[in-house]
């Protein structure tokens, strides 16, 4: 009779079982460390390091090759926040933490709360062949409206019921093939040139485009785009952010609890 074990009760069965555990355990605290490449360490919202940070160290910086010439992008492990202009912007009302801060002037054009925004790069984002994937649909022959309503034409209403301008064309992701922005031309009482709004900030009817997140007063102060035929991912950032940062900063109503 022969037996597999090689030293008292450990035999190959529970070698293996142990090797896995080691690995495994192994595996979980390199996805941590990796997850804290951006972000960490933690901060409070007064600057000071949260309590609340990871048990394993931060991990060792990292250069990234991007595509399309591009150059590299090296993310670091000790971080600091790239906007360093919110602090001014802001205003604490509570000395104990997580209570929400206050913005002090125009929170829609300081970016601040639910209008914030990343510090992207200022550049489009490309797709798989290095050509950007957001374009107007004028300037493609490959696209058409298939079903729905095409909202090209329409007048384009603001939460409080002004008729702000009407949507000259759809800017499209290309390999998504899906509409991402709505081009409205303002009428000059309410900026003059055109905005991009975010499709999901919409709601298109038979007769009208409705944009309930902003009012009419507000469409002036949309970023606008530094070129006609192309967005950038900051330029995106910003668009989004300003259209939600109005849902709850368009009205001072909007401030208080719904029901």
């Amino acid at each position: 009779m022969t037996e597999d074990y090689i030293l008292g009760n450990l035999d190959l069965a529970s070698i293996s079982l142990w090797l896995f555990f080691i690995f495994f355990v192994g595996l979980v605290i390199w996805i941590q460390r990796e997850n804290q490449r951006e972000g960490y360490p933690l901060l409070d919202e007064d600057g000071t390091q949260a309590d609340a940070g990871s048990v394993f160290p931060n991990p060792e910086d990292k250069t990234f090759l991007l595509p399309h010439g591009r150059g590299t992008y090296t993310v670091p492990s000790g971080q600091t926040p790239e906007r360093t202009d919110i602090d001014a912007k802001l205003t604490k009302q509570f000395d104990s933490g997580g209570f929400p801060f206050d913005p002090v002037g125009d929170p829609l054009a300081d970016g601040v709360g639910p209008g914030s925004w990343a510090p992207r790069r200022d550049e489009p984002e490309l797709d798989g062949h290095g050509h950007p994937k957001i374009i107007p649909m004028s300037g493609s022959e490959s696209f058409r409206v298939a079903a729905g309503r095409d909202p090209r034409g329409l007048p384009v209403v603001a939460g409080d019921g002004a008729i702000v301008g009407k949507v000259t064309d759809m800017w499209i992701d290309e390999p998504e093939q899906l509409v991402r922005y709505l081009e409205i031309e303002l009428d000059g009482e309410y900026g003059s040139g055109t905005r991009l709004v975010p499709i999901t900030f919409t709601r298109i009817w038979g007769n009208r485009v409705k944009v309930r997140s902003i009012f009419g007063e507000h469409f002036a102060g949309v970023p606008q785009l530094a070129a006609a035929q192309q967005v950038t991912k900051l330029e995106e950032d910003k668009i989004s952010a300003y259209y939600g940062g109005g849902t709850l900063y368009a009205s001072k109503a909007r401030l208080e609890p719904q029901i």
